[in-house]
This record gives structure tokens, sequence and C-alpha cells, in this order.
């Protein structure tokens, strides 16, 4: 068994705004196993700057991955427990290496055709009249869950276009979600809450920035908007870690981004924690090509949550892999008459 690693940057389409930033660009590695004529891959998504694994060395250790593949992917997934995105493309590529086809990596009614998953349509940051025109194009599109990415410009703009949405759209119409990537202060925090509850949102996504575990818990506790963790569950790799955060901060959601918690087995990980404490979850992808995309999808579907997902982000890029994934009337589907173009 080999394996060798390639870095791919992803253009997007368009600059994408965050709290963080302006994207316009995203690396990501590819993992490639070959053993005889058989071969699988996986993708390392790291996101500079937010990444736990997003270190000097990282580099180093997917050649160290590459050196040592023979040992194994349980014991290769424990020694990069500091390396979670590597994990994530470990896992990957050892599961498209054993399956039948390598892009078909957990087969169901989703990879045959059969059935779809219903997903949020993103809004990116940017001024007024851009989101407004994402909007549009999202309800359009089929989409009844939109969720908004907010924090970046003027907050009234913000609630404005919140109240827009409102205007035209009940909540029974369309479900709403807004993601503040940790932009409000622990002090201002509450009362925008409680200002974005008249809109009869679904959730807010990680209102302050986290490791701030004692603000979190209050906020939770007081919030009259359910809130749902994201980067708060970033770096914490053990399980009693795990259980400590959900048990101290008490949340209403938890989000899970697989490239950013350590794949398959660490996403179990913390879905087994949650429902113990009965905090609900859905998965998103972090802006990885298709080959991410398409292994987030197909595991999300096995897990079988009732809420929409997070996963329409494989039409952001202007050199994404080509793949089957389509996204139709706000679901994420699997065409299977379509081929995968990859040259690796």
């Amino acid at each position: 068994m080999t394996a060798s690693y390639k870095k791919y940057i992803l253009n997007f389409k368009r600059p994408s705004g965050t709290s963080r930033g302006v994207l316009t660009e995203k690396e990501t590695w590819f993992l490639k196993i070959s053993e005889g004529d058989n071969f699988g891959i996986g993708e390392c998504g790291i996101l500079r700057s937010l990444s736990y694994d997003d270190r000097p060395d990282y580099e180093e250790k997917l050649k160290w991955v590459c050196n040592n593949i023979n040992i194994g992917k349980e014991m290769l997934w424990e020694e990069l427990r500091e390396f979670p995105s590597i994990q994530f493309g470990v896992e990957m590529a050892f599961k498209s290496l054993e399956a039948e086809d390598p892009f078909e990596l957990f087969p169901s009614d989703f990879t045959t055709g059969k059935d779809a998953i219903p997903i949020n349509g993103l809004i990116w940051m940017g001024d007024k009249s851009f989101m407004k025109e994402q909007i549009s194009e999202r309800i359009e599109a089929g989409f009844n869950c939109i969720k908004l990415k907010i924090g970046a410009i003027d907050f009234e703009t913000e609630v404005d276009l919140i109240r827009s949405i409102r205007d035209n759209f009940s909540e029974d119409e369309i479900e709403l979600r807004v993601d503040a990537n940790g932009a409000f202060s622990t002090e201002e925090a509450l009362s925008k809450l409680e200002i974005l509850s008249r809109f009869k949102l679904h959730s807010i996504e990680q209102p302050i920035k986290q490791g701030q575990i004692e603000s979190m818990a209050e906020l939770c506790k007081k919030t009259p908007l359910p809130i749902a963790l994201d980067e708060e569950l970033i770096g914490v790799t053990s399980v009693t870690d795990k259980e400590e955060l959900i048990q101290t901060i008490k949340p209403q959601y938890a989000i899970y981004k697989p490239s950013l918690i350590g794949g398959f087995k660490g996403t179990e990980e913390w879905i087994e924690v949650c429902v113990a404490n009965n905090v609900d979850w859905w998965i998103t992808s972090a802006l990885e090509s298709n080959i991410g995309l398409n292994a987030i999808s197909q595991f999300t579907y096995t897990l079988d949550s009732n809420l929409p997902q997070g996963l329409g982000t494989g039409s952001l890029y202007t050199n994404n892999i080509e793949s089957p994934l389509e996204v139709e009337n706000g679901k994420i589907c699997y065409n299977p008459t379509k081929k995968w173009e990859i040259n690796y």
C-alpha cells in the first residue's frame, strides 16, 4: 500500500464574506491511497485561521501519514488527534479504497438517486443589495430554509434584511437561521438576541467568540433564541472534554463540520455526547471541494437527521471537481448517471 498527497487551490466565483473576512480562495489537500489496481481518495480540508490544525508543520504531517500509511486507519486516526482535517482525509481515503466504487463511500438511497437531503440556502455577507439578491435567488430556487451570515455589516441593516423576509414569508413558509461566527461582544450579545428573536428565527450560530465558556453558558441559559455551537467545538479532541463542554454550556444545538472535528469518528463522538445531553444537531460542510462534500453528504444521509443540513457549498468555486452532486429544490442529491472528473 502506498500513499501520496496533492495541494489544490479552490477559487471562489465571487468573493464570499464572513465576519472573519472575505474569502477569494480555499486551500485543500487530496490524499490518495493505492493498493494494486485499487485506489482511495480523501480530502484534508483545512480552513486557515480557523482549523485547529492550521500550523506550520501541516504538510510535514501529511508526509508522515504517507510514510506510515501501512499502520492502518485506526492507529493513524488516534495519532492524528491534533490534526482533525487529516484524520478526516485518512478516514475518507480508506473508506474509498475499501468501497466497490471509490466515490460511493456509504451506499444508500441517496447514492442511487432515490432520495435527497434537505439543506439550507446560504446567504453570504455583503452590502444590502447583494444580500437581498442572494435571498431572492435562494427562495426562487426552492429553499424553505435560509441561513444568513451576519456580523460584518451594520446590525440594523441586517435586521432590516431579516424583517423584509419575515414581512413576506412566515416562519412556516421559510425557516431562518443566522450565523454570527462569533461577531457579537459578550456585553451586547443578549440584547441583540432579543431583537433577533422577534423574527421567529430557528437559531443563531456562535453568537460570541469561542473559548468564552462561562459567558456562552450564561447566554444559552438566558437566550430567547436557540443557540447552536459551531466554532466552540473546534480543538476539543477528547470525549471527556466534549462531555464537559456540552454539560457546562448546555446549548440548544450543535453543528458538526467533519473536517474541523475529526471526520466521521469525531462527529460520531460528538453526536453520542449531544444525544446523551438532549442537544439536537446538524452537519455542515466546511468549504471542501466536491470530494469532501460528497463524503460528508453520504455520511450525513446515514444518520437520518430530520433537520436541514448545511451542505450547499459545492457551487461556490470556478474550479471544483465535476461530480454527481446536484442541488435541486432546496435539496442536495446524487445523480448516479453523472461521472466524476478528477485528474490525480
